[in-house]
């Protein structure tokens, strides 16, 4: 009878476990601070395992980042899927990013992106990850603007993928001024900022309301 702690559901789950623990550490202490043996203490496993799973910290935190987001991918599709409008769904993927996060996201998961970001700046093969999880961020905002061209919702012609690489940049931007708690830059001006860009960019009508904001679910783990 084979050992359940070595079949592959069962190391799937040991792995996820720990990827879960340091995204929770490293959104809280940022990098720097966060040990393997940190890692290992709150994942309930030996030092020795986690590093068996990710030879370096540079590697756990960039599948962090990838675990992170495969629940924020997960969640942006189910709620495309629910919405009818261009406007609405660019308003779905604002809040998404920009809002304060809900009760079920990973606390500072913004900060998982802020230290991506700084040891991109100096790892090539940090970099290179940091690439892939961007493109798919842009892909993302490039399909809702493609979706809402095939629908007629759109009414300026546009190239989908070029906005989505000047509309992802403002977010970010904007994100980084709401998750630093400008004092100038709120969630609210956040929003209604990248939304006015959109409608105007798009021709996609638009309006602020103040009620949009505050509606918000969980935040990317940017």
């Amino acid at each position: 009878m084979a050992d359940v702690s070595s079949t592959p559901s069962a190391l799937d789950a040991r792995r996820e476990q720990m990827l879960a623990a340091a995204a929770g550490l490293i959104g809280e202490r940022g990098f720097a601070e966060t040990r393997i043996a940190d890692v290992a203490r709150r994942a309930g496993v030996s030092p020795a395992l986690v590093i068996y799973y990710f030879s370096t910290k540079d590697e756990l935190l960039t599948e962090a980042l990838r675990y992170s987001e495969r629940s924020f991918y997960a969640d942006v599709a189910a709620q495309l899927a629910r919405l009818r409008t261009a406007r609405e769904r660019l308003e779905m993927l604002v809040r998404a990013t920009c809002i304060p996060h809900g009760e079920d996201e990973i606390p500072g998961a913004w900060g998982l992106w802020f230290d991506l970001w700084a040891r991109a700046f100096r790892h090539p093969e940090v970099a290179k990850d940091r690439v892939e999880l961007d493109q798919r961020w842009r892909d993302t905002i490039a399909g809702v603007v493609r979706d809402g061209q095939q629908a007629g919702q759109i009414g300026r012609t546009v190239d989908a993928e070029a906005f989505a690489i000047t509309f992802s940049a403002l977010l970010d931007g904007l994100s980084i001024q709401v998750a630093l708690a400008d004092p100038v830059v709120d969630a609210e001006r956040a929003f209604a900022i990248a939304m006015a860009f959109a409608a105007r960019e798009l021709g996609v009508g638009w309006r602020p309301r103040r009620s949009s904001v505050r509606s918000a679910g969980r935040v990317r783990a940017r």
